[in-house]
């Protein structure tokens, strides 16, 4: 039989672990340099952009739509900037046609 060394662990939400208090303070005296970073890859900077750092405001046109209840309501439902993922949903549309015609 293979083993792989991986430990499987389910969190339970509703019985979290508690660290110690020498487990705290050993978190805590942690330094930087003790930290092992060689199962990540580097990091090549850039850091994250928004969704309206991609297109220019001066792109941006403002107009009045008239949309279904409920796809206002799913795309409210999914967090803020919603506008930015209808524009995105419309975009992927827009770019679909395009490869058909």
């Amino acid at each position: 039989m293979k083993t792989t060394k991986t430990v499987s662990f389910r969190l339970d939400p509703s019985n979290p672990l508690r660290m110690t208090l020498e487990q705290k303070q050993a978190l805590r005296d942690l330094g930087d340099e003790a930290i092992d970073y060689s199962d990540i890859p580097p990091q090549t900077g850039g850091g994250w952009r928004h969704v309206s750092e991609q297109v220019p405001a001066e792109n941006k046109q403002q107009i009045t739509l008239r949309f279904d209840a409920d796809v206002i309501a799913f795309f409210r439902g999914t967090g803020r900037r919603s506008q930015s993922r209808i524009d995105a949903a419309l975009r992927e549309y827009v770019n679909a046609q395009k490869k058909v015609r």
